[in-house]
């Protein structure tokens, strides 16, 4: 029965990659011919194409280190690949948090002088954000490299030899990591529930004082309120699995443990589709992409 599980994570795993890289990557296409086209920096299409090179980067991460749970490749060769891993994987939490701050400036009908002020300013800030998101996520990696070399080689080594045992500090240096983690996940808790909230409310308000024919932009604002719920469900479940991962909890190739694996990996390539079908510009290239490959073939 442990085969037939480990086939079914193996085929979802493959799954995952493939669609998180053809996601991403129209994403990274079509935001990128718009920036060369341009020939000046749209915030937007920026922010997009950096989060979806970050996802691309993450996919293959987590391929190589599903790959390897699957089958038990060298310890030391996963080791180094969780460097990279811790990077990429903070990176990319931190440009969406900066898309759901983004859409709650630019989106949320909020009449406060704050918003009105952050609205202004938030494309300005855009590439800054981007790039002390960089640096910022860069702490770990290059100061404390050999430190994460040694708890990640620990904590592999206890998951594939039950009866190993790790060093204490191992502990602390991952308490840092998840504290890290909370500064990007209470930022984007903040701007997507005051999304969600405030247009909900103001749907709920256009309703209830429409006499006329049916506004189309309650629609909108709905679809958008589903999208942004999405989101969030995805990103609260990546945030769960690596908990729960970290902690060590499930034994290595069980029923949980890959389950917890495959709700890990489907948050980068979940929430990029639904950037795509929630975007009618990214939807139409998107088909237009497709119909050209097929038109190749």
């Amino acid at each position: 029965m442990s085969e037939f599980y480990l086939i079914i994570h193996f085929l979802f795993t493959v799954m995952q990659f493939l669609i998180g890289v053809l996601a991403n990557g129209i994403i990274v296409v079509v935001n990128g011919t718009e920036l060369i086209k341009q020939r000046k920096m749209i915030p937007l299409a920026l922010l997009l194409c950096c989060l979806a090179i970050s996802r691309i980067c993450l996919q293959l991460v987590i391929l190589c280190m599903n790959l390897g749970t699957l089958f038990l490749i060298e310890v030391p060769l996963l080791a180094d690949n969780f460097v990279i891993f811790v990077f990429v994987n903070e990176l990319g939490l931190w440009f969406a948090t900066w898309l759901g701050v983004y859409y709650c400036a630019k989106i949320a009908p909020i009449t406060h002088s704050f918003f009105f002020w952050l609205k202004i300013r938030i494309s300005k800030w855009m590439p800054w954000l981007i790039l002390g998101s960089m640096m910022y996520a860069s702490i770990p990696s290059v100061f404390c490299s050999k430190q994460i070399w040694v708890y990640s080689q620990n904590v592999l080594s206890s998951l594939f030899s039950p009866n190993a045992t790790q060093i204490k500090e191992t502990s602390t240096l991952e308490i840092v990591f998840l504290i890290r983690l909370l500064l990007p996940l209470l930022i984007f808790l903040s701007s997507t529930l005051l999304l969600i909230f405030s247009l909900g409310r103001h749907t709920w308000q256009m309703r209830n004082t429409a006499t006329g024919p049916r506004d189309p932009s309650t629609g909108v604002h709905v679809s958008t309120i589903l999208s942004v719920l999405s989101f969030l469900v995805l990103c609260l479940s990546h945030y769960m699995a690596a908990t729960l991962l970290s902690f060590q909890i499930f034994q290595l190739r069980s029923l949980v443990f890959l389950f917890c694996l495959w709700v890990f990996g489907s948050y980068p390539s979940g929430h990029s589709m639904i950037l795509i079908l929630g975007n009618p510009k990214l939807k139409q290239n998107a088909k237009k992409l497709l119909l050209h490959g097929k038109c190749c073939q």
